[in-house]
């Protein structure tokens, strides 16, 4: 795989569908006069790309555009219905997905491979790249190994390029269950804090026995931060007040 920093990126036509109709995107309506971030990985619905590739840029959006990104788009070589319902399937509001679906845009970076021992025909190498104005600035190409690795295009790897010293967002997760005013509150609290959170709600993601085992208690709301057992509505407002918050 050619590394093309310092190189522009191909000029290609996206077939995209957008409200039931078809959309062309050109390269220029992209990349011209912006900076943007992209992630191209070997295939919609495919394990490491669902549940960790998309995933992770997705939580990182807000983070990389605070830091003078405009967009963040994965690419992969599959047509725009699949990549539509990817998209929803992951909750990926704040990546845009481009159909790379003849495989011109992976061929024009270099990055197109075979993949027919798993019977995928030609697919995309997975890279992440930062584009400025059509300009490839830096490339993370996985290493030329069997297999799928994923050791460098991560979304992680690439903030720390562009912003070594961004605070990235705390992962947290709220157990709560339906007309329960505590958790409106914990929610309400959250929200002004400017945290994302991930919201399981009891009898339809998890039962009183699930919270128990990890919570070691039955009352609601509890709230995980970074892997840390924070608790209920009044320990969510001690931590919130605390610096381990700010």
């Amino acid at each position: 795989m050619e590394n093309r920093e310092g190189q522009n990126v191909p000029q290609v036509t996206f077939r995209t569908r957008q409200n039931h109709e078809w959309v062309d995107v050109t390269t220029d309506d992209i990349f011209k006069g912006k900076t943007v971030v992209v992630f191209s990985l070997p295939g919609a619905f495919t394990p490491t790309c669902s549940s960790t590739h998309v995933p992770r840029y997705n939580q990182l959006t807000p983070t990389f555009k605070e830091n003078g990104v405009d967009e963040v788009i994965c690419v992969s070589v599959n047509d725009a219905f699949v990549m539509n319902e990817w998209k929803k399937g992951q909750n990926a509001d704040n990546v845009t997905f481009l159909p790379d679906g003849n495989g011109d845009f992976s061929e024009g970076m270099g990055m197109l491979v075979g993949k027919e021992d798993l019977g995928f025909g030609k697919r995309s190498w997975r890279y992440s790249m930062l584009v400025k104005d059509g300009v490839v600035e830096k490339m993370f190409i996985e290493p030329n190994v069997p297999g799928d690795p994923f050791e460098v295009s991560d979304a992680d790897t690439m903030l720390e390029y562009i912003a070594p010293n961004a605070k990235k967002p705390s992962d947290v997760t709220i157990f709560t269950r339906p007309d329960c005013e505590f958790c409106v509150r914990a929610k309400g609290m959250l929200a002004d804090a400017g945290m994302q959170y991930e919201e399981l709600v009891l009898n339809r993601d998890y039962t009183e026995a699930t919270l128990r085992a990890v919570a070691g208690i039955s009352s609601v709301p509890q709230i995980f931060i970074d892997g840390d057992y924070v608790g209920g509505s009044e320990s969510l407002s001690e931590y919130l007040s605390t610096d381990a918050a700010a």
